[in-house]
């Protein structure tokens, strides 16, 4: 649910501005409405805001350099820090440029030989002139040696290398291509890269000590810039008033807090006034859930937290979408692997949201045993093929065959879709009033008056399955837009009666895909079982040994396949099939109290 929120405006003495925003600041329960005003130019803003940026730019390089390792600061401060990671990267970027130089000598240089630079040169002051050549082997013509004094150096089954040696100014016409040397020999080159090396290790030892002893230096220093970015914007969010002796300043408390609040500004220089919210204010959202959605809230989030008007779906959608990330996993091994293995599963998981808790993880694989249990997996194995008398009651009861996981899909959908248009119709009353949501109303009387009739086996000809199609046709195609013109509303009537034909049909079959999730990564499974017990070669020890490699290995990668999928395409089925038919249109602000980093 959504937090109710009140508006409190400030005015303040204009000279005692700073002092009572830091006092507001120790609070910690306002939301200050910043003004974009005198914002971007701002000298001191400017100057913390790149501050931060340099500063969390170097914290994030270090932090990953040497993450979990820190001593002492070594007496540096931040901007030391800063500046001696500058001056390490440009160090170890100097080096890898030298080094690709290198190679490329040493590559150049392969094929000669190690000889000295110095004996060409003197060559070249008695009067003769060293060329380098290299051509495929077949090309090399002996008669060059006798024309041009050449001399093959190295061959292989493809190319010959060879020099040639003659007088100064001599024309060499050979079909060869002719190869450019460094001034080096191979020998100095050699012994340069081993130095590079060494320098190179010495650069990344020096990074990653400084990642360990400036870290927290860093990290302090983020948080100081953080509080003063903060500040700085919130300052420039009030506006004069009263020719600029005053300053009038605005912003949000949580209703629950009201009196604690008012009881807090006793006594500090300035006035302020809380009031009740209007329909054009951009109210900030503060989402409050119980325990089992609040580990749901970072998937709201990261699409889009709802606005003040709008019901919270949090709550409405968590329960789906555990049920649909234990069908795409759906094996009971795996659910057992992720709660067994939590410390690892929770970093996979963070990976993917940093939000993401433990207890989402645990209630994830909790819902992959039990979806398990339908088809009766266990790491590709099929438990119900035992026979244990205890295994085939369990069968008899839960066990479900394709086919009926295939419909079990599409009933779910079924459900979702009808919960998102009561949705919508509580939306809609609460936003505009009934008579806005009778249109949602009449399709939800119309569809679950089709579905219990063919559920039940109730003919369409039964007056009181006629009178509810007759009140849903009412609201349908009369009753859908009020206060407009009747011919009007008939119209619109169609068209969504055209839009629903064809939307919902394809939301409907879009659920498929949780049967298809499960169903491929069962098959994997079962794969790489045949592929553990196929592949391992007919002795004791080193077969189990090489069968074991292929399980783990095999079952590893379907596992953190299939947890991409079973996260990203119940979000689909949320963000798209579900939120559409709940009308929800999201767009709201985050609440976010003016605060010390200090003290989040």
């Amino acid at each position: 649910m959504i937090t109710k929120m009140k508006k409190i405006s400030f005015l303040i003495f204009h000279k005692e501005y700073e002092e009572f925003l830091e006092q507001l600041r120790s609070l910690g329960v306002v939301h200050v409405v910043e003004k974009q005003k005198g914002i971007a130019q701002d000298a001191r803003l400017q100057h913390d805001v790149a501050m931060l940026s340099k500063y969390q730019n170097v914290l994030k390089e270090l932090e990953s350099l040497a993450p979990g390792e820190h001593i002492s600061d070594g007496g540096l401060d931040a901007d030391a820090v800063a500046d001696r990671f500058s001056s390490l990267v440009a160090e170890r970027e100097t080096l890898e440029q030298q080094r690709a130089s290198l190679e490329k000598n040493r590559q150049d240089l392969s094929a000669w030989g190690n000889f000295d630079p110095g004996n060409v040169r003197r060559l070249a002051l008695a009067g003769y002139e060293v060329r380098f050549f290299t051509c495929p082997l077949k090309a090399y013509k002996s008669e060059w040696e006798d024309k041009f004094n050449a001399v093959v150096i190295e061959s292989d089954r493809q190319n010959t290398w060879f020099v040639t040696i003659t007088p100064s100014g001599t024309e060499v016409s050979v079909e060869a291509d002719a190869c450019s040397l460094p001034d080096v020999s191979l020998a100095s080159v050699e012994e340069a890269l081993i130095a590079n090396v060494s320098a190179r290790k010495s650069v990344s030892a020096s990074l990653k000590e400084l990642a360990a002893s400036g870290s927290e230096t860093l990290r302090n220093a983020v948080e100081r810039c953080t509080d003063s970015v903060t500040f700085d914007k919130v300052c420039l969010s009030g506006e004069p008033a009263a020719a600029d002796s005053l300053v009038l300043l605005e912003g949000w408390i949580p209703a629950s807090n009201v009196d604690i609040t008012a009881a807090s500004l006793e006594g500090l220089p300035m006035v302020y006034e809380i009031s009740d919210p209007t329909p054009d204010d951009n109210i900030p959202i503060l989402l409050k859930n119980n325990r089992f959605a609040k580990l749901f809230e970072p998937l709201t989030k990261l699409y889009m937290l709802p606005t003040y008007q709008e019901l919270d779906l949090t709550l409405i959608f968590a329960p789906f979408f555990m049920l649909f990330f234990g069908l795409c996993l759906g094996d009971i091994g795996y659910g057992l692997l992720m709660i067994v293995a939590l410390p690892v599963f929770t970093k996979l998981f963070k990976l993917i949201n940093p939000d993401f808790s433990k207890w989402l993880v645990v209630l994830f694989g909790a819902s992959t045993m039990l979806c398990g249990l339908l088809s009766g997996t266990f790491f590709g194995f099929n438990i119900y093929d035992l026979d244990i008398p205890f295994i085939a009651k369990m069968k008899g009861l839960l066990f479900k065959s394709n086919a009926e996981m295939f419909n079990i899909s599409l009933y779910i959908g079924v459900v979702q879709i009808l919960v998102g248009m009561v949705v919508k119709a509580v939306n809609q009353t609460i936003q505009m009033g009934m008579k806005y949501a009778l249109g949602t109303i009449g399709w939800l009387i119309l569809l679950l008056t089709v579905i219990v009739s063919v559920i039940a086996g109730i003919s369409f000809g039964n007056p009181v399955v006629i009178a509810l199609l007759a009140i849903a046709c009412v609201g349908i195609f009369l009753l859908n837009s009020p206060g407009k013109n009747i011919l009007l509303n008939v119209g619109l009537g169609f068209w969504d009666t055209y839009n629903m034909a064809t939307g919902l049909l394809g939301d409907v079959l879009s659920y498929v895909r949780l049967f298809a999730l499960g169903l491929s990564g069962g098959i994997l499974a079962n794969v790489f079982n045949s592929m553990a017990e196929g592949m391992s070669p007919d002795i004791p020890v080193v077969g189990f040994i090489v069968a074991a490699l292929i399980f783990i290995v095999g079952h590893a990668l379907n596992i953190f396949m299939n947890i991409l999928g079973a996260i990203v395409h119940p979000m689909r089925l949320t963000f798209v099939e579900f939120f559409k038919n709940a009308g929800y249109t999201g767009g709201g602000s985050e609440y976010k109290p003016f605060q010390s980093v200090s003290r989040v």
